[in-house]
């Protein structure tokens, strides 16, 4: 007797259970203060006009006004305090999210590293356990914590970013929406107190602040977003079944003469082509 499963009954059981998991949508930003926060709250703030059960699991304003005004109107929840080293300190308390059960949970900081000791090591595992559980979540981040890029910021910035989370966490989300700013707006923000207070403030913009800086970042944020466009341009064609490739991605032209740098040109252009899946 066959006693291997039903391939119709296995697919029926996948579905189902992706059904009853949450739907992560991720806020990108490409440095601090671009305004993913505000605009994560926004959001919520529609969706609650449209009926739907909002909560508050961890915000982080910075002390931002115009980001706490947003908070009002939301019901947000206590935080779980954790004692390490003799400090305590406030983290999100899963177990209230869960227990108390929204159709859609605020979760800032999505890269955040936990409090020794907590049932995660990360944030994104926190948040992993709120979409089992079958509660939406929106959430932010930047760019620069993600894991594959680690090696690219620390050449361009300078600085070696500590808090990472794996690609798959965001390839895995239902939605991403790039909040962009560019950088000339961001460091008059930053030179206003908008994003750090005056001391702080200074001293980024000394440091991973600079131009340069913000303008790599912005691209990597952008060039990320566009790869997850592609991704979903391909698997929509392959599910159902379209031939042939859709001109909506980039094209490269190089231009070669009898100068012995065409050849340096030619493979120039291969690799950004292979890079930009040309």
């Amino acid at each position: 007797m066959d006693k291997r499963p039903d391939p119709d009954e296995l697919l029926k059981n996948i579905q189902a259970e992706e059904a009853r998991r949450g739907r992560l949508k991720i806020f990108l930003g490409y440095v601090a203060g671009v305004g993913k926060t505000y605009a994560m709250l926004e959001a919520a703030h529609q969706r609650k006009l449209q009926g739907l059960d909002v909560v508050v699991g961890y915000i982080e304003t910075h002390k931002r006004a115009e980001t706490e005004a947003l908070v009002h109107g939301l019901d947000v929840l206590p935080r779980k305090q954790v004692e390490y080293r003799g400090v305590t300190l406030p983290e999100m308390d899963v177990d209230a999210v869960i227990q108390r059960k929204p159709q859609l949970v605020l979760v800032d900081e999505f890269a955040h590293t936990n409090v020794p000791g907590s049932r995660h090591a990360k944030r994104y595992q926190d948040v992993q356990e709120i979409l089992a559980a079958g509660i939406d979540v929106y959430t932010t981040l930047n760019i620069q914590h993600l894991e594959s890029l680690n090696d690219i910021v620390a050449q361009v910035t300078g600085v070696i970013v500590r808090e990472t989370i794996p690609d798959r966490v965001i390839d895995e989300a239902s939605e991403i929406e790039v909040i962009d700013l560019p950088p000339d707006e961001l460091l008059v923000r930053l030179q206003e107190g908008k994003v750090y207070v005056p001391d702080q403030a200074a001293r980024a913009i000394q440091k991973f602040f600079r131009k340069g800086n913000l303008t790599a970042l912005r691209e990597m944020s952008l060039r990320r977003a566009a790869e997850r466009v592609d991704d979903q341009m391909r698997a929509y064609m392959q599910t159902r079944a379209i031939q042939g490739i859709w001109a909506a991605s980039e094209r490269l032209l190089v231009c070669v003469s009898p100068s012995p740098l065409s050849e340096r040109l030619v493979r120039t252009t291969r690799r950004l082509a292979d890079e930009l899946n040309a």
